[in-house]
């Protein structure tokens, strides 16, 4: 087995692109080491804090089922098998969505965690180096979605910000698989440019919000 991880997360940042209409993510220095500290003369600061101000679907970030259904699971409640585990990465071709077409010769078995490379590993994400947001980026239409839910598929991964398209089955398709019976795991914002398709060991594990809808995390893989 090969001990080479691969890291398929997006570096969050100070402005970094994200859904519009979403907070803008703002990292900054809340304490720097050094500095005198208020009120107090002659005493410095010892350590350096970082502040965070961001969404939960923030960069490389999981979707729960509460994201779009009312009396779904929250995110500290993911089992995880869902992310801990071997995988397939699937490399598609067509240009606007993944097509159930495209998917059926891969032959998707139940319980499996699948991540889907597109396009959007280097055009959207080469867009995200300037904070620009890329509306026509490869996403998940409604019927794909059910194929997803009908293979009994555990866990999909998409290399952008949502699996559901910008204007395109964005709702439909998050309330088809996370609103299943045995709702699916997302796993959203990967970058997969430097992955070839093929099996790995994933490792992603979203932070533990009690009550949250999604959760950034740090995705990582390597070669069986």
């Amino acid at each position: 087995m090969s001990t080479q991880w691969i890291d398929i997360s997006v570096d969050m940042r100070d402005g970094m692109v994200q859904w519009p209409g979403d907070p803008v993510c703002q990292v900054s220095l809340h304490a720097k080491l050094g500095d005198p500290v208020p009120g107090q003369p002659g005493k410095k600061i010892p350590c350096n804090l970082t502040k965070l101000f961001l969404s939960a679907h923030t960069g490389t970030h999981m979707d729960a089922p509460r994201h779009f259904v009312a009396n779904g699971k929250t995110m500290e409640t993911m089992p995880l098998d869902a992310v801990m585990g071997t995988c397939r990465v699937i490399e598609l071709k067509h240009k606007i969505a993944v097509t159930v077409e495209e998917l059926k010769p891969h032959k998707l078995k139940r319980g499996e965690r699948v991540l889907l490379k597109t396009r959007n590993s280097t055009k959207s994400w080469k867009m995200a180096k300037t904070s620009l947001f890329d509306e026509d980026f490869v996403y998940i239409p409604a019927d794909t979605a059910h194929y997803f839910v009908k293979r009994g598929v555990m866990t999909v991964g998409i290399d952008y910000l949502s699996v559901g398209g910008f204007n395109k089955d964005g709702v439909e398709c998050h309330q088809i698989m996370l609103g299943a019976k045995q709702p699916i795991w997302i796993i959203e914002g990967l970058n997969l440019s430097k992955v070839k398709p093929g099996k790995y060991e994933l490792a992603c594990l979203p932070l533990k919000i009690v009550g949250a809808d999604g959760a950034p995390c740090r995705a990582v893989i390597r070669a069986l």
